[in-house]
């Protein structure tokens, strides 16, 4: 059927009639101009797909009723206008892909119908890892290592950019893959076939939201989701409140972008934004640059809203000249936004749209700050950080509290490194890494880190040697603007040499500490301190050692790394002191915004990002070497440790199956409170005493040949094992962290994998019990993957991150829901009894459901599958089995 808003379409430009695009000002509808930006968006895509089959006029209609249905829970289709993938996400995307089209063949249907409509961006950044620093070959050595352990990978990929169509590859090397969509990918207005639309991105990675900054509305997804988005699926969405978040004044001199956010968060945790959009305005919004209004945006997934919005605006538009993009494109982006009412005047406060709330934040009342010890939502002032980690060593064992016994409080540990003598103490500094795209993006915090190595170095400060320094710029920009300014030769003499561009530290790519102070750390069982310009810093993320992590801002970091503890005043005691006995305090070497403001007006110009970007596809010889089978179809190794066909649609077949009741499982585990995706599938180290080690050793491997869960994504076999491995996990049923669980039937105490055989063999099904915020943390597939193939049937859980919660439904994995007010302590629920879950034969959205316990108690829960859409995934054993289905019919 004919889209019937045809008559509203129009060229932009009259000299050229085949450029059009659907001109909303024309619909002549009142609620336009009332609408958020960020659902202007949703409603453009909307018309612009509407067929009255995937999109129809009645999902118009509620969008543009979005004042009055907001709070009704309706479900809306939104198209995106492109996805992205990191390679720990992306890989195990081109094997599902890959899986899928042999599945199609079997069933009788054209495989290559698996390919992507939607285009899609894959950018190699996850794999790299910090084995190499303090030195000036640590780049090279840390490439060179990343494609001696992840060839078989690359060359996996390659094959999926060469066998699918509309996928494009950036290889290892480039940067981070949110700065690369932030300074390249993104394009703000989308011209493809024939028309103008706002760009729009879906991503495999939850800090997608970074692009938001620039105006480009984007979320993250979950991979299994991201997959049918790229086959040509709508999203099915449950129409968003926008929550208003008002910016006003102007920051302090020495307030950062990072104390910005790690502030919002915070606030944002506390209003309550989950499943939210997050708009920003307010003459505020005029004060920060887009790289701080990106830095904003990224956090987005800790403050746990689903987008954080900042409408485009001159300068978005600046900013876009500043990168190096098409100005003629740029002027023709700016043409577009004014002719569909989406560029925002932040200064215009008759430009303001209506919003679910408001809520406001003076930027002048933000002071420097960082977040930890282990939620990034736990901000606290630097002034306080010495008072508030001491009174955290003594606090009950929990998110602050790490339960060390008073007269250990001042334990020292003496320990040799590189023969000279050191001591360790609780909160030490053994990590200090500038990192992430959070920071890495933003000039101003990365020449003021630049500035203030220089001001050190200049007074005579160091960095102990046992440290483990690091900076992982978010593309090859940061390392040209940093160079140029002069300031690369004093990070570098801090130990801050440039090891890799790619996410490293921030997703636990830490690589090991000296064997003589991981020894210091276990000997006095030590509570050692990471610092990095990070978005995350969940217990046993970071590194096995650094029970403490925290967020800062890049300056703060170095300072950290300079005072060698967390356990000091900036305010009261120095830094150090010089050769000639003078202390050095922080504020002696802080540079001024005005400082930073001139060397960045300086050195970051387009030509940098032009000379960055025009060779990104091609400059790394590594990848270009690579080669990769043209076969339509993969073909599978057996001797494979990295990619493997997954089992999800074996014994796949047209006809669908009625769901079952699950009749007396038993619990896997018990859960409390924010349970991350990083407990439930971690990306680090493959512990030597694991389930998934022993795989490996079968398979001939040693540990310095097993790498890191996050990239064995592609193994099934590696991934199961590696479910519930995080070894900071917290089960009810034992009485210490660790990846282990009580094997009721038998009573013995377990690694969780083994566990899960064991009931499986016997045919015993599986639940999880979770309190709230069960699965927040990255956007992880392979968190609702893994499960399913331990054979957990359900998750009973207080509330869900939003991206997990898809991912268990898009797995055919039931994700239910205490009712308001209940949860396993008031029902009491002790997770030892065997529960029956009824299924009715008619399946409404978010019905309540009866659980039975062999103990006799009855109680009900929410089914949270929340749309039909949802329902017909759930029917079909998952989004995949939909996909494939309807591509073989």
């Amino acid at each position: 059927m004919s889209n019937p808003f045809v008559r509203i379409v129009e060229p932009l430009d009259p000299k050229q009639p085949l450029k059009k695009f659907f001109n909303l000002s024309k619909l002549e509808d009142v609620r336009y101009a009332h609408l958020p930006f960020s659902i202007r968006v949703l409603l453009e895509a909307a018309i612009r797909n509407c067929d009255e089959f995937l999109v129809k006029k009645a999902d118009v209609e509620n969008i543009l009723n979005w004042k009055v249905v907001q709070h009704k829970n309706v479900e809306v289709p939104f198209k995106p206008a492109r996805v992205i993938l990191q390679d720990f996400t992306g890989v195990p995307a081109v094997v599902d892909f890959a899986a899928m089209r042999d599945a199609v063949k079997k069933l009788g249907g054209d495989p290559e119908k698996i390919n992507p409509i939607c285009p899609a961006d894959l950018v190699i950044d996850h794999s790299i890892q910090v084995d190499f620093n303090r030195r000036s070959d640590s780049l090279q050595k840390n490439q060179d290592l990343e494609f001696e352990r992840n060839k078989e990978r690359f060359e996996f990929l390659k094959w999926g950019s060469q066998a699918f169509k509309n996928m494009r590859i950036i290889p290892p090397g480039s940067g981070i893959i949110h700065q690369v969509n932030l300074e390249y990918l993104a394009r703000v207005v989308m011209d493809q076939g024939g028309y103008y639309y706002p760009d729009s991105v879906v991503g495999t990675d939850s800090h997608t939201t970074m692009i938001d900054g620039l105006g480009v509305l984007g979320w993250g997804v979950g991979g299994i989701e991201a997959e049918a988005v790229m086959l040509g699926q709508p999203i099915s969405m449950v129409l968003p409140e926008v929550v208003g978040y008002k910016l006003l004044g102007n920051p302090h001199p020495l307030v950062t972008s990072t104390d910005i956010v790690l502030t919002i968060t915070k606030h944002l945790r506390q209003v309550g934004v989950v499943g939210k959009f997050v708009e920003f305005f307010g003459p505020g919004v005029a004060q920060l640059s887009i790289a701080d209004r990106a830095t904003i945006a990224n956090m987005c997934p800790e403050y746990g809203a689903t987008a954080a919005y900042f409408p485009v605006d001159d300068i978005s538009i600046g900013y876009l000249i500043q990168t190096g993009r098409d100005k003629e494109k740029v002027m023709c982006t700016k043409r577009y936004l004014e002719a569909v009412g989406m560029l925002r005047d932040f200064k215009n406060s008759s430009q303001d749209p209506d919003f679910t709330q408001v809520v406001e934040l003076d930027l002048h009342t933000v002071v420097p700050c960082c977040s930890g010890p282990k939620r990034p939502q736990d901000k606290v002032a630097v002034s306080d950080m010495k008072k508030d980690f001491e009174t955290c060593l003594g606090a009950k064992q929990g998110f602050k509290g790490f339960q060390i016994a008073p007269d250990r409080h001042t334990s020292i540990v003496k320990f040799n490194f590189e023969g000279c003598d050191f001591e360790l103490a609780h909160g030490s500094v053994v990590i200090a890494a500038i990192t992430s795209c959070t920071n890495t993006s933003n000039p101003s915090v990365m020449l003021g880190a630049g500035l203030l190595a220089k001001k050190a170095v200049e007074a005579g400060l160091t960095v102990k040697p046992y440290i483990k320094t690091s900076l992982s710029p978010g593309s090859g920009v940061v390392t040209y603007y940093l160079r140029e300014s002069g300031v690369m030769s004093y990070l570098s003499q801090l130990g801050f040499d440039v090891v890799g561009y790619g996410c490293m530290t921030c997703i636990g790519n830490s690589g090991p500490l000296p064997e003589s102070v991981v020894e210091a750390i276990t000997q006095g069982d030590l509570v050692a301190v990471g610092v990095l310009s990070g978005n995350r810093n969940f217990e046993g993320r970071v590194h096995p050692n650094t029970r403490a992590n925290y967020l800062a801002s890049p300056p703060l970091v170095i300072a950290y790394a300079i005072a060698g503890t967390i356990r000091i005043d900036f305010e009261k005691e120095p830094l150090g002191t010089n050769a000639s006995g003078r202390k050095i305090f922080l504020k002696d070497i802080w540079p001024t915004r005005n400082e930073i403001q001139a060397v960045e007006h300086q050195f970051v110009i387009p030509g940098m990002f032009k000379e960055v970007y025009q060779k990104i596809e091609t400059v790394n010889q590594s990848w270009n070497a690579l080669n990769a089978p043209s076969d339509k179809l993969y073909t599978w190794n057996p001797k494979s440790t990295y990619i493997k066909s997954p089992p999800f649609f074996d014994g796949l077949t047209l006809a669908l199956q009625t769901p079952k009741t699950i009749e007396d499982a038993y619990v896997l585990l018990s859960f409390g409170d924010s349970v991350t995706t990083d407990h439930i599938s971690p990306a680090g180290n493959i512990a030597r005493n694991s389930p998934a080690a022993r795989y490996l050793t079968s398979r001939g491997l040693t540990p310095r040949e097993f790498n890191s869960y996050g990239s064995r994504r592609g193994n099934d076999a590696v991934m199961a094992r590696g479910t519930f491995a995080n070894i900071r996990l917290v089960n009810k049923f034992i009485d210490k962290q660790g990846p282990q669980t009580v094997h009721f039937p038998s009573g013995e105490t377990l690694d969780v994998f083994d566990a899960a055989e064991r009931y499986k063999q016997a045919g015993h099904p599986l639940i999880v019990l979770a309190g709230k915020e069960y699965g927040a943390g990255s956007s992880r597939d392979w968190a609702a993957k893994g499960p399913f193939l331990l054979g957990v049937k359900a998750v009973l859980a207080e509330s869900y991150e939003r991206i997990h919660r898809s991912n268990l439904v898009g797995m055919g994995v039931i994700p239910l829901q205490y009712l308001p007010g209940q949860d396993a302590g008031t029902l009491g629920l002790t997770g030892r009894e065997r529960y029956t879950i009824i299924i009715p034969e008619q399946l409404k959205p978010q019905m309540n459901v009866q659980i039975k316990l062999d103990t006799g108690k009855t109680f009900h829960a929410i089914m949270r599958f929340d749309t039909d859409v949802e329902l017909t995934y759930f029917h079909n054993g998952g989004i995949l089995n939909y996909m494939i289905r309807k591509m073989a019919s």
